[in-house]
């Protein structure tokens, strides 16, 4: 068992309950686990010792919602000025020609993305499984996640009702009640751990209602539960989607969702804007968690979250960065100043500061996740994930007066300095370690090439220039 010491920070930014910051702090973790932090703790040596000076210490920031295949089909001109639901559609015919070795390839560079801003914790919703194609994409994922060193929570996805059943995806990506729920247990049996310094977590996750059966999100609750595991779909992220919900099932979305057993503290929903205010009450008396990702929400015109009455209603709400094709970018930490910048807009100047913003991402997604008790702050007996960034850069000149604020009101977009997880040196210098992060650059972008060039033969649309709607 590996011990780290970090010695003479600028400052360690804990996010514990005080949102104490330690001037000068050192911190020391056995294994996984911190077991000493604060200005003198009584080590000196580990077997890596990392001199700290002028570098700033966060815990790592945690990401609730994400589409790591997606990463292939980002800057699609066809898809770059819809809606959700004419995005979807565009999307779904590109994805569909998705192989094993594309996921892996996405997840590769997903998941570097991630780390390289600070993200030391990913939850993934996987639900594309073309017909013809190996079912055990999620797989790929879960690889790719082990080599880089992040801490992985995948969610074995679905999508049963496609467009000969009124659905909204095509059949080809659509897979049967019985083989989604059939490998849900294959995925939860061979990779969940639920020990507190599990390196990857499994979660139950259906789609959305306008592409999943009402038999399959009432056994996907029968079955998380039967499992100890946490559910998680998409709800309430447009109001075409509430449209649809009203107008095939006769309720709005969250009535429908719990009609199937899907309220809970061991629920999460992605997006959440469109809740009325009993609605969040509702999620807010049985601890719901919810999937904040505003650069997405923004670019498909979806909608502003009403993160204040969430937040004092009870509902548990984190972070997520969305897909990379509706957010086109898995940067953790612009995240965050999206959130700080879009709420101050929508809900005035004193609405939110930057803590709070930071908060959200780390504390806030622990909670959402499940995972307080080992991931969210720097903190004795939590796990040894942090990021750490120079105090010294240019871009911070002029700003070092809020050691907590600094990256999310500056809009720290480049990559941190170094990143840690579970005591693990996997981000250093900016680059990852032990990936040839241009090898794998090349490899993604031959993968989407090859995705888009395979769509445009089939459908006759070229995805790489146009950008007329589809009638």
């Amino acid at each position: 068992m590996g011990t780290l010491l970090i010695k003479n920070a600028r400052s360690i930014v804990t996010m514990n309950d005080a949102r104490d910051v330690v001037e000068g702090g050192s911190l020391y973790a056995i294994g996984q686990e911190i077991v000493a932090i604060g200005e003198d703790i009584p080590y000196e040596d580990a077997d890596t010792v990392i001199d700290a000076a002028g570098m700033i210490v966060y815990p790592g920031l945690i990401n609730t919602h994400h589409h790591l295949n997606q990463t292939l089909t980002r800057n699609i001109p066809l898809a770059q000025d819809c809606g959700l639901f004419d995005w979807l559609v565009t999307l779904y015919d590109i994805w569909r020609h998705m192989r094993p070795e594309d996921v892996y390839t996405g997840a590769v560079v997903g998941l570097g993305e991630l780390l390289k801003s600070g993200c030391t914790t990913a939850a993934d919703h996987f639900y594309c499984f073309p017909d013809g194609i190996s079912g055990e994409l999620i797989d790929e994922e879960i690889r790719a996640a082990a080599e880089l060193g992040i801490r992985f929570y995948p969610t074995r996805g679905s999508m049963t009702l496609g467009q000969s059943k009124g659905g909204l995806p095509p059949d080809v990506v659509c897979q049967s009640d019985e083989v989604a729920l059939k490998d849900t247990i294959r995925v939860i049996e061979k990779y969940h751990s639920a020990d507190k310094f599990a390196m990857v977590r499994v979660g139950v996750a259906p789609c959305a209602p306008f592409n999943v059966t009402s038999d399959l999100l009432r056994e996907s609750a029968a079955l998380a539960r039967s499992y100890k595991v946490r559910l998680h779909t998409h709800l309430a992220e447009t109001l075409d989607e509430e449209q649809y919900c009203l107008e095939r099932f006769g309720v709005r979305p969250l009535a429908y969702m719990e009609r199937h057993g899907w309220v809970g503290d061991d629920v999460w929903f992605a997006h959440g804007i469109h809740f009325q205010d009993g609605e969040i009450s509702l999620l807010g008396k049985h601890s719901c968690g919810v999937a904040h990702c505003p650069s997405s929400n923004m670019k498909l015109s979806s909608g502003v979250l009403p993160l204040l009455k969430m937040q004092r209603a009870g509902v548990r709400v984190g972070l997520g960065v969305d897909g990379s094709a509706s957010n086109d970018g898995g940067h953790m930490l612009t995240e965050a100043r999206m959130a700080y910048l879009l709420h101050k807009l929508s809900h005035g100047a004193d609405s939110i500061d930057a803590a709070d913003a930071l908060a959200i991402g780390t504390r806030g997604s622990a909670s959402v996740l499940g995972w307080a008790d080992a991931i969210g702050s720097l903190e004795v007996g939590k796990a040894a994930d942090l990021f750490m960034i120079d105090s010294r850069r240019l871009a911070f000149a002029g700003a070092l007066f809020d050691d907590m604020a600094l990256p999310v009101v500056t809009g720290s977009a480049g990559p941190v300095d170094m990143t840690i997880v579970g005591g693990r040196v996997v981000v250093k210098d900016g680059r990852l370690v032990g990936i040839d992060e241009e090898a794998a650059a090349e490899r993604a972008q031959a993968a989407a090439r090859r995705l888009v060039n395979e769509a445009t033969l089939l459908t006759g649309i070229d995805y790489r220039r146009s950008r007329l709607k589809r009638a």
